[in-house]
C-alpha cells in the first residue's frame, strides 16, 4: 500500500467508467493544482473524488484539514488503510458516499473546495456549491478544458458561464494534457478558478430565483432572439434589442432584468 507522503504515482486500483474516473499520475500537477488555491494554515478544504490520494497529499501539505468524500468502494478502503494516521490526527475527514447527497452546511464557514472531479457531473457540482446555503470562499476545480474555456475565456455567454458569474469571478488558471491521466480521457483538462463567491449580486431569495428563471427562459431556444423567448415565457424583456440572442448577453443586464421583473 502507498503510505502518506509516498511519491508512487502508480493507481493500485482500476479506474471504473460508470464513475468518470481518471486519476492524475503527476504530483507536480497535483501540487500546481494546491497551489491555484489561497489554502493557509487555517484552512479547512473539501476534496471530491480523492482517488489514488494524489491531490490529497498536496492539499494536506498546506491546509489545516482535508475532508475528502469518495463514492468509491474499493479506493475508499484504500485511502482510509493509506492515510490511517492523517486520520487518526484529525487532518483528513474521509466520507464514504456520493458528495451530491453530502450536506454542505455542515462544513465551516469559508471552507475551499479543491478536486480534480468527474466529467458528467460538472455541472451539478457547481450548481450544488456554488447555490448551497454555505457557499465556499473558493472554488478550484480540474474540469474538461472546453467547459473552463466556455465559462472563463468565451465571448459568448452560456448558462453555466452566467450562473458562475453571477456568484464568483471565473479565471482559467492552466491546461492539463490528456496524457496526465490513467486511463487518459480523449480530451484534454483544465483547471478553473471561481473566486470571491458570495451572493452579493441578490438583494433577496427571489431576486435569485428570478435571475435563474430568466437565463432558463432566455436560452430556451437558441435559435430565437431572446425578446422572443423571454415574451413567450411571460417575462420583462426591457429595452432589450431586437435581435439580440441569449448568449450575446452580459452578466449585468441578466441581473437588470431579474431587478426589473
Amino acid at each position: 500500500m502507498i503510505k502518506d507522503g509516498s511519491s508512487s504515482n502508480r493507481p493500485r486500483v482500476v479506474a471504473k467508467k460508470s464513475l468518470g474516473q481518471n486519476f492524475l499520475m503527476h504530483a507536480r500537477i497535483a501540487e500546481r493544482i494546491a497551489l491555484t488555491a489561497p489554502i493557509t494554515r487555517e484552512s479547512v478544504v473539501l476534496e471530491i473524488g480523492p482517488g489514488t490520494g494524489m491531490l490529497t497529499r498536496e492539499l494536506l501539505k498546506k491546509a489545516k484539514k482535508v475532508i475528502a468524500v469518495e463514492a468509491d468502494d474499493e479506493l475508499f478502503e484504500k485511502l482510509r488503510i493509506d492515510f490511517a494516521e492523517t486520520i487518526g490526527k484529525g487532518r483528513l475527514e474521509l466520507h464514504h458516499g456520493d458528495v451530491r447527497t453530502f450536506d454542505a452546511d455542515s462544513l465551516p464557514k469559508g471552507y475551499l473546495l479543491v478536486a480534480n472531479i468527474p466529467y458528467y457531473i460538472t455541472g451539478e457540482i457547481f450548481r450544488m456549491f456554488l447555490e448551497a446555503k454555505n457557499q465556499p470562499s473558493t472554488m478550484v476545480l480540474l474540469v474538461q478544458k472546453e467547459v473552463a474555456e466556455r465559462i472563463a475565456r468565451s465571448k459568448k455567454e452560456s448558462l453555466l458561464s452566467l450562473s458562475v458569474k453571477a456568484y464568483g469571478t471565473p479565471s482559467y488558471a492552466f491546461t492539463v494534457p490528456r496524457g496526465a491521466f490513467h486511463p487518459a480521457p480523449k480530451v484534454d483538462s483544465a483547471v478553473i478558478k471561481v473566486e470571491d463567491i458570495s451572493r452579493k449580486n441578490f438583494s433577496s431569495q427571489e431576486e435569485e430565483d428570478r435571475f435563474f428563471k430568466l437565463i432558463h427562459a432566455g436560452f430556451a431556444h437558441k435559435r430565437k432572439f431572446v425578446r422572443k423567448n423571454l415574451t413567450e415565457a411571460g417575462l420583462r424583456a426591457g429595452d432589450l434589442p431586437e435581435k439580440a440572442r441569449a448568449e450575446d448577453l452580459p452578466l449585468a443586464t441578466w441581473l437588470d432584468l431579474a431587478r426589473m421583473q
